[in-house]
């Protein structure tokens, strides 16, 4: 499970076994989680996020997409 980035308390990572499926970032905080695709930045999944927080974490994927897919493709496209 590669961390990816941590910004304002957010981890952003990949798991392992998920290289089949299109890009994309999980974030977790404080016991909550979420997955958004890539491309543009869309959430996927929400576990306990609330709206303001899936704003600010949209807000940092989009900041710096070209790394998380930089590091998507190192990891899973090698």
């Amino acid at each position: 499970m590669p961390t990816i980035l941590r910004v304002n308390g957010y981890q952003f990572y990949f798991y392992a076994e998920e290289g089949s499926e299109p890009p994309h970032i999980h974030v977790a905080k404080a016991g909550e989680d979420a997955k958004f695709w890539l491309s543009p930045a869309r959430l996927a999944v929400n576990h306990g996020f609330r709206p303001h927080d899936l704003r600010e974490i949209a807000g940092i994927i989009e900041e710096n997409e070209t790394l998380i897919l930089e590091k998507w493709n190192e990891f899973f496209r090698p």
